[in-house]
């Protein structure tokens, strides 16, 4: 990791499970990155407080930054923009990571229009409404850059994504059915594909990843790989 720099980084759903790890991870970084929002519905609220703790340990030579985003509402979406833009001033956005989502106990009989409307309007509309507010910053990242092709520390989109979205895996299904957070999430990996086709015209690079499951509370609540 010594060699993995960028300016900075805005972590899309930061207040718990991985997110709030990948904070705590870029803290740790032997070149933090300068910049880092993490983002929460509800800043002032129990769930910002964790973020808010993190950030009076905060080391001098990084500055993370909290801010309010919902990502199924595009008015916070573009004050948070608003907002990083200042931050970056002129800069850009090297990193975007997708990391909020929702998912509900269903399963393929109880499932029904209203749950997987709520939960792809979190986990695949919303990846793809922060994408499209954000991509000017990530285009001034990618044309900044002197590195050459795609990478991370250039300008990059990365939305998490779980192997309950896999078309051919169809993991776990006796355990828990899921079916609207499996969709959503195959959907989001369709997005990202399409990302990519459009994005790499500027130098963006666009992934989706699984990062495997989490022992936590919430965790065992949800089973979600988010």
């Amino acid at each position: 990791m010594e060699d993995f720099r960028l300016e900075s980084v805005l972590l899309v759903g930061s207040d718990h499970k991985v997110g709030l790890g990948l904070v705590q991870q870029f803290l740790r970084l032997p070149h933090p990155p300068q910049q880092i929002f993490a983002t929460c519905r509800c800043p002032d609220g129990p769930e910002g407080q964790v973020l808010k703790d993190t950030a009076c340990r905060c080391s001098s030579h990084s500055a993370l930054v909290l801010l309010e985003l919902d990502v199924t509402d595009p008015d916070s979406i573009k004050e948070a923009a608003k907002k990083v833009k200042e931050h970056v001033a002129g800069q850009g956005l090297n990193l975007l990571i997708n990391n909020a989502d929702v998912t509900f106990e269903t399963t393929l009989d109880s499932e029904n229009a209203q749950t997987m409307a709520a939960v792809y309007a979190t986990n695949t509309i919303g990846p793809m409404q922060v994408c499209q507010v954000f991509l000017p910053l990530l285009k001034t990242a990618a044309w900044r850059s002197q590195r050459r092709g795609m990478s991370c520390s250039k300008a990059a989109i990365v939305n998490m994504s779980s192997r309950c979205g896999s078309l051919s895996v169809v993991d776990g299904w006796e355990r828990k059915q899921d079916v609207g957070y499996r969709c959503s999430k195959a959907a989001l990996n369709m997005l990202t594909r399409c990302q990519a086709r459009s994005y790499s015209f500027w130098n963006i690079l666009c992934i989706s990843i699984h990062p495997g499951g989490m022992n936590t509370q919430l965790g065992a609540e949800q089973a979600a790989g988010s």
